[in-house]
This record gives C-alpha cells, structure tokens and sequence, in this order.
C-alpha cells in the first residue's frame, strides 16, 4: 500500500505538523520506525513539529525526556498535553476558581503553573471546579468528595475521555471510565477538553501559531486523533501504526464517523509524500 488520499481539494504543505504520541511515534518504550526521521526532516524544511497528547500524566519536560530516550529529537516548548489545555481553559473560563483535582503530577503542575489554587480533602472545602484526568492513585474518599463538589454546583473539565489506558502488558482504566463514575453519580456532564474535543487542538494551533488549515494533524486513532483535527479544521493524516492495519482502517474511521484526508502505511510515507510538489501530490489520489 502506497500513500491513499481520499480528498482531492484543500490541501497544501503543511506550516506545521500536530503528532500524536503513544501509536503514532512510538509505543511505549520503542519508537516507531521512521519517527526521527520524520521530525528531523520536516525541522529541517522549516515544518515545526508538535507533539499533541491526551496523557495529562506527565509535564511537557517528562514527556520530552521519554521522546529523547528513544532518539526522537523534542523540547518541552514543542510538547502540548491535555493537562496544559485543560489548566488555560480554566484559568480562561473560571478566573480566580478554586479547584479540586483528580489527577497526577502533570496536571496538578499545569493548574500551578496557571496559577490556580488546588482546593484540599476536608469535607468543608469548597471547590468552584472539578477537574479530572486519570489517578492512579485515586481513592473511594476522593471521589466522594468530587462528587459532593458537583452536586453544590461546581463545574466540571475532563482531561481526556479515553476509557483504557494502554501499558506494556495490557490496559488500565483511563481518565474517561473515572469520568463515567462521577457523571452518574452527579449527573454533571464534564467539558472535554482533550481529543476528540477540538479544545485541546485550538489550543495547539494558537501555540502553534497556524491556521487550522495549515497544519496537518498525524495520528494513529480515528476516534480521537482524526475526529479532533476534523473537529478543529485541518488536514487529517492517518497512520497504520497503531491502532488501525490496512485491512480494518476503513471500518475503524467508519465507526469514528472520522474519514481522514489521507492514510500512510508508515512515517516514512509520510516524510516521501510531504517532499513532493503540489502536482505530484495530486498525482497520487485515490479516493
């Protein structure tokens, strides 16, 4: 299988490049054939790379760590998690809230960093907002209290709604199935603000520094990756690196209600395919 376009108006070369992480340029602990090459040419043709996740776990210097670790060149200014966005959505739309966090180490730091004080665990604290992304860590005792926080009125952000978190042997429950538990028993729906939600991709763009159109978002999921660069205006790249083969990717974006614009075997289709001229490009539609 060679590059599949399945749009044929629209496109131009990309000002910069969206990446998803985990299935995209790596999977856990080893890269993706193919993802240092990608970011080394495209930086080299002036195509800043972003590195978009829906891990709101890690800072942006953890997360760049994990990249340098498997040879794929990063800084912390390229990164952009989920718990970033969710931390400026908040300090945006609840200035001055008081908030109480299930979440871990890269969240709790984007809500400090925005400036956002953290509300504790006595019953009597109040909380303007519950945000939520995954704790391992978390309690029958914590999740009470966010509960009680919702039922006298606070609002709700989501981090992220995936449901499993995939490890080296298997998967976790994710930030989404906590979000499920809290729902039902306070019936307050949450703000999503990672992918699918085209928060967290606005809030890439503005950093940036693109239009929608001008930057191509690469992922592997199209329930979460292409369905969120749809979401937010621009140009989708499907990758079979992950999540979806060449034999299910069509069923998978069906069921997403995600079509991407184009669909590469592998990163270095993609680094080929960016290197064409416009009329070679347009040589290669399919769909």
């Amino acid at each position: 299988m060679t590059v599949l376009t399945l749009r044929e108006s629209g496109w131009t070369a990309p000002k910069a490049l969206l990446l998803d992480l985990d299935g995209t340029l790596y999977k856990g602990d080893t890269p993706i054939p193919g993802a240092d090459k990608l970011i080394e040419e495209m930086t080299a043709r002036g195509v800043p790379c972003w590195f978009v996740t829906n891990n709101s776990t890690r800072t942006p210097a953890q997360v760049a760590e994990h990249l340098h670790k498997m040879n794929i060149p990063a800084s912390p200014g390229q990164v952009i998690t989920s718990a970033q966005a969710a931390a400026e959505y908040a300090k945006r739309n609840f200035p001055g809230a008081s908030v109480y966090l299930i979440g871990e180490h890269g969240i709790r730091e984007a809500l400090r960093e925005a400036g956002l004080s953290l509300a504790d665990d006595r019953e009597d604290a109040a909380a303007d907002l519950v945000v939520q992304g995954i704790d391992r860590g978390l309690t029958y005792e914590r999740l009470t209290a966010a509960v009680r926080h919702l039922l006298r009125g606070a609002s709700y952000l989501l981090t992220n709604p995936d449901r499993l978190l995939p490890t080296g042997d298997g998967y976790l429950p994710g930030a989404g199935s906590i979000a499920a538990l809290l729902e039902a028993a306070s019936g307050v729906t949450p703000t999503v603000i990672g992918k699918p939600s085209p928060i967290l991709m606005n809030y890439a763009l503005e950093r940036a520094g693109v239009a929608a159109a001008d930057a191509w978002v690469v992922g592997d999921n199209p329930h979460t990756d292409i369905a969120a660069g749809q979401s937010a205006g621009s140009p989708t790249v499907l990758v079979l690196t992950g999540l979806c083969t060449e034999a299910d990717w069509r069923q998978r974006c069906e069921a997403a209600g995600a079509l991407p614009d184009a669909v590469c075997p592998g990163l270095e289709d993609i680094v080929e395919w960016i290197t064409y001229g416009k009329n070679q490009r347009e040589q290669h539609w399919k769909g």
